[in-house]
């Protein structure tokens, strides 16, 4: 058996709230003016009847009436506004990309590793600018591949070099270009493998290796990773975003970026 509490009195219905969309139609019960909802202005409703007549009523309340039921109207909710992505690179990302036609000018790297680190941190950069990373397979033959491919105003070249540190065989190789159209930077670390952090590859430091020890074998040796193909698996997976790379690896390449999409380095028409 069920009892009803008779001092605690009829049970109050709650007035459900009804967002204030504009064209929303509503009653005014105690004019009876009725009219649909133009907009919400410092805490009223501006209705607007059948003749485009405008009344300002206040929300308060269960003040007005939907469908002939007791209503509360209250401003519309605005939708957050969406949260900016942001690229590997640290660049907000552009939504829907396509990706843009090539620019005549390219960045050279010295081999497959640089492309891929390259592109796993900045490829949505270099598909946003049209710019196409190629591997030049060492520095050895960087003058001939510079004459070979024919620079000019829109057709340039960034160059990144591994190990580009004073006495080394890189900077006496790139201390022999004289061409406006070619920008060449580089980091100091032997290989780009060095130039990501060690914590972000679970290392406390990059071992030592002797001289005369091919570096990525030595590595892998001194780490247990097995050969260096797997290695670099390790290594590249470790790379989320730019926070995991080195500083000087990231201007680096920041000034190739804006060497070669500079005004007058505009795409291709070719397909």
């Amino acid at each position: 058996m069920r009892y009803h509490d008779v001092l605690s009195g009829p049970r109050k219905r709650k007035v459900p709230e009804v967002p204030a969309e504009p064209g929303l139609v509503v009653e005014d019960p105690a004019s009876g003016y009725c009219g649909a909802v133009v907009k919400i202005e410092y805490g009223n409703v501006v209705l607007e009847d059948a003749k485009g007549r405008h009344r300002v009523f206040p929300l308060a309340p269960a003040a007005f009436l939907l469908e002939g039921k007791p209503v509360t109207l209250v401003p519309v909710r605005k939708a957050a506004a969406p949260a900016r992505q942001v690229s590997a690179s640290g660049s907000v990302r552009v939504r829907g990309l396509q990706a843009r036609v090539a620019r005549d000018s390219r960045i050279w790297v010295e081999g497959k590793h640089d492309a891929e680190l390259v592109e796993r941190v900045w490829g949505h950069d270099l598909r946003v600018e049209g710019v196409v990373v190629e591997p030049l397979d060492g520095v050895d033959v960087l003058a001939d591949r510079i004459a070979e491919f024919g620079t000019g105003p829109g057709r340039r070249l960034g160059v990144l070099v591994d190990h580009l540190v004073a006495g080394s065989k890189e900077s006496r190789l790139v201390g022999q270009i004289r061409d406006e159209q070619v920008l060449v930077t580089g980091h100091p670390y032997i290989d780009v493998w060095q130039a990501v952090k060690p914590a972000s590859v679970g290392i406390r430091a990059w071992p030592e290796i002797p001289r005369g020890v091919e570096w990525k074998t030595g590595i892998c040796d001194a780490l247990g990773w097995g050969e260096p193909y797997e290695g670099w698996q390790r290594v590249l997976a470790g790379v989320r975003s730019f926070r995991d790379l080195e500083t000087p690896l990231i201007g680096a390449v920041e000034r190739l970026i804006d060497f070669v999409t500079e005004p007058g380095t505009a795409p291709s028409d070719a397909p």
